[in-house]
């Protein structure tokens, strides 16, 4: 792994941010293992709103070894402190169709480990289905302090996103309750 001299900045980022995420959703099905997976716009899809109200973005470049294709993946922050890593897979066919699928696979696998999310777990959303899936304690403390620093109507908010309390706010709906205090400040 590479990174900048210093990386504290962005570390209290990647902890805030993490705190926002959810899991990579297993929408695409592959047939030949008859399982589902979650493809790289899931993944994206699971860090863009976290890593942008963070000052976190991402890049990726395809790499090349002897017999191998892969990404260096560059994770930065506002400050200008990065890390990187390269992640390779080694290729069974020497074709174009082959690096650009060992691309698109290393570029998922890559961006979900370095920014810490799971794809959902099959068997754990299975088991919770009947469980609300509502904010995090963490998201529960920022919209708290959103709300504090606003000075809005805790009630109305409630009302607004047809919640009991800041705890029961459904999970889809952080983004917007956030962006929605924070367009007050």
């Amino acid at each position: 792994m590479k990174q900048s001299d210093t990386i504290a900045n962005l570390a209290a980022a990647m902890a805030a941010a993490q705190s926002e995420m959810g899991s990579a959703i297993k929408g695409s099905s592959n047939p030949f293992f008859k399982s589902k997976y979650a493809d790289l716009g899931s993944v994206i899809e699971a860090v863009k709103a976290p890593f942008a109200a963070h000052g976190l973005s991402f890049v990726q470049f395809p790499v090349s070894g002897e017999n191998s294709v892969g990404v260096a993946t560059r994770l930065m922050h506002a400050s200008g402190e990065w890390l990187e890593q390269e992640f390779f897979i080694p290729l069974g066919k020497m074709d174009a169709q082959a690096a650009g699928s060992a691309i698109t696979y290393a570029r998922r696998y890559a961006l979900q480990s370095i920014a810490g999310i799971p794809a959902e777990d099959d068997d754990g959303n299975a088991a919770a289905e009947s469980a609300p899936k509502v904010i995090t304690a963490a998201q529960a403390k920022t919209i708290a302090a959103l709300i504090t620093k606003t000075g809005s109507d805790l009630p109305k908010f409630c009302e607004v996103f047809k919640c009991e309390s800041i705890a029961a706010l459904p999970a889809p709906q952080f983004a917007r309750a956030k962006a929605m205090l924070e367009s007050k400040l």
